[in-house]
């Protein structure tokens, strides 16, 4: 049933609503999303619309993890930093696409969580943090994608020092009810910035 709920999801909300990308669609298809939420909740996997997890937080609706992630075009070679490891869902999608995710996540719990059903999938190309999504992951960078899935004030300067020339950053910014999601290329002169969409995503806290 879960297979036949996952092919409806991609179906209807990703595929229907223009996301395009043969890989994304293809890692969608091959990622549980029942799995990363919780027992109660597992008959609302697969529907347009957010969920609660633990510590407050949320998973998001299956469309904008799609968006978010072709929007960066990732690809085997990039090094991937996540800030809001969350339930692990997005996570997951970013793993089965690029070489290497660094996931950092303020909440213990919820790292651990996601980290003990990613270990299940068989996902051994992600490497974990707890602490400040601000800060980012200094040792690792600079990275090719920035993923950030809670909603900061406005861009911050620690990551995008951290991305690469070239390199992309989604991002969620704004401090109201919703917040516009902004995909940020990396360049020498001026920083390209693009508008996705209008979206609504928990605050980053930025506190150690």
């Amino acid at each position: 049933m879960n297979e036949n709920q996952t092919k409806r999801m991609v179906l209807e909300q990703i595929i229907g609503r223009g996301v395009t990308s043969k890989p994304v669609i293809e890692a969608f298809l091959h990622v549980p999303r029942h799995r990363f939420v919780s027992q109660d909740d597992q008959s609302w996997a697969f529907g347009d619309h957010p969920l609660p997890i633990d510590c407050g937080q949320t998973i998001s609706q299956p469309y904008i993890v799609a968006l978010m992630t072709e929007s960066v075009a990732l690809n085997k070679r990039d090094l991937v930093l996540e800030i809001g490891t969350g339930s692990g869902y997005q996570t997951a999608i970013l793993a089965l696409l690029g070489k290497e995710v660094y996931t950092v996540e303020r909440h213990p719990q919820l790292q651990e969580q996601a980290r003990s059903v990613l270990n299940d999938l068989g996902l051994t190309n992600i490497f974990y943090r707890v602490g400040n999504g601000y800060h980012g992951w200094q040792e690792h960078a600079p990275f090719d994608v920035i993923v950030v899935t809670a909603a900061a004030p406005e861009i911050p300067p620690e990551l995008l020092a951290q991305l690469k020339n070239g390199g992309r950053m989604v991002i969620p910014v704004g401090e109201g009810f919703f917040q516009e999601l902004l995909l940020v290329t990396k360049q020498s002169d001026k920083n390209k910035v693009r508008f996705l969409c209008n979206c609504r995503f928990v605050a980053m806290v930025n506190s150690d």
